[in-house]
């Protein structure tokens, strides 16, 4: 089977799950047997910045931005249009946009769920040519139901099944006003009945999705995201230092500044003084101001030395991280879909601490590797941390509990081959 999976790309620029989500399932797809080609819609994809040398970025981030505002370049020559779309430019915008903010673009959001009939209608005919005349796939694949804009075009001229993944849209959609809000929810329960499958990555998210558009129990999987334990390596809880590890971008929406206060109130007691935390992830240049309000509460406490910011985040520097981290928490102000970095953490032997929000529940309990906590406060997550940081045998317990719970539940290969079956089934009804 040939698919064709559309990922819009991070750029980059910061620790992007979804992105990874994507890249692993690729992988281990190819393995299966199954050719897949890889899209990327509006920058570089995380890790794979050389596909945009194989495959074409379509809806190039800086080009479909400019003449979404201004007008005036939507009549440029296509020469315009080909040195926006360079290489060059898109790498630049990755490291200077904060492109995982919707505010703002409220009106872009729209116009892409509307596809045909939205402001980057060419852009869509561009892509619905190359995926029928270059790719030719079996299957198409959208990453997230922000995507779904292109469903119908290529249903229309391909007759093909198309499948979308379900995964923080949420998040994105329900920071913007009322008016907006609501017509993306709108637009995307409508434009979802033109999909033939959708896969929630969490049983919590599936409900979720489910109630907010109305998606038929029919149309409806849920599918895990996996990791190949290979590909991590387990050092003996034990042997480390009591580090406290955060691995996801580093913003307020992610909890950075709730990890941060929670430490402060740690290092009060004298017990913990040996802790450390260790922070990494990326940022984009909307996160700099935060970053530096957590650096200075930091630094006002006198614990420099014991905080560790960590700038690279792909590997090797990622298994670095793993290695030399004890617990790993994200605290998600409002939980998520999922959470990759917490099967990361599992497969490297790390327990998790993560508050009692979005699959994170979900996750903890399937696995047994590690504990929740509530509310998503300071005081809750310091009292949390009390509680294992320093305790070797239990420490070591959730360690292997993990490793044997994310070989059962999320495994990467297991997980290829229920997606492999939705693709097979949607593929007969087509």
């Amino acid at each position: 089977m040939k698919i064709a999976h559309i990922i819009p790309g991070s750029g980059g620029s910061f620790y992007c799950g979804n992105c990874l989500r994507d890249s692993k399932y690729m992988k281990a797809l190819q393995n299966l047997g199954q050719e897949v080609i890889k899209v990327p819609l509006y920058l570089p994809l995380f890790e794979d910045a050389h596909d945009l040398n194989e495959v074409p970025v379509f809806y190039g981030a800086v080009d479909i931005y400019l003449k979404q505002r201004f007008p005036v370049f939507r009549h440029m020559p296509a020469f315009v249009d080909k040195m926006l779309n360079s290489k060059s430019v898109l790498n630049l915008a990755a490291q200077n946009a904060g492109s995982t903010r919707a505010k703002g673009l409220e009106e872009m959001t729209v116009s892409m769920l509307l596809g045909e009939e939205g402001l980057q209608k060419e852009e869509l005919e561009r892509l619905v040519a190359w995926l029928r005349d270059e790719a030719k796939p079996d299957v198409v694949h959208l990453s997230n139901a922000l995507l779904l804009g292109l469903a119908r075009r290529i249903k229309q001229e391909m007759n093909i099944p198309v499948v979308c993944s379900l995964q923080d849209e949420d998040v994105w959609v329900d920071v913007m006003s009322d008016k907006h809000r609501d017509e993306v929810w709108q637009i995307m329960e409508a434009r979802g009945r033109e999909v033939d499958a959708f896969v929630a990555v969490s049983k919590f998210y599936a409900e979720e999705m489910k109630k907010r558009m109305h998606i038929r129990p029919e149309q409806l999987f849920i599918n895990h995201i996996g990791v190949d334990a290979a590909d991590y390596l387990a050092k003996p809880i034990q042997e480390k230092e009591p580090v406290i590890g955060y691995i996801s971008r580093m913003c307020e929406e992610n909890g950075l500044g709730i990890l941060v206060d929670a430490f402060l109130l740690l290092k009060e007691d004298d017990a913990f003084q040996p802790v450390k935390l260790k922070i990494t992830g990326g940022k984009t240049n909307d996160d700099t101001a935060f970053i530096k309000q957590q650096k200075q509460k930091i630094a006002a406490a006198g614990l420099q030395e014991q905080v560790l910011w960590v700038e690279e985040f792909e590997n090797p520097s990622r298994q670095n991280f793993f290695d030399t981290v004890a617990v790993l928490t994200v605290p998600v102000l409002n939980g998520e879909a999922f959470g990759l970095y917490q099967l990361e953490a599992l497969a490297s032997g790390i327990p998790l601490v993560q508050p009692e929000l979005g699959a994170f529940p979900e996750v903890v309990g399937l696995s047994e590797g590690g504990v929740t906590y509530h509310p998503n406060s300071p005081k809750k997550l310091a009292k949390a941390w009390k509680s294992v940081i320093m305790d070797k045998e239990k420490l070591a317990e959730l360690s292997a509990k993990g490793l044997e719970g994310v070989g059962k539940h999320f495994d990467i290969h297991k997980q290829s081959e229920k997606l492999v079956e939705i693709y097979k089934k949607v593929a007969v009804k087509a």
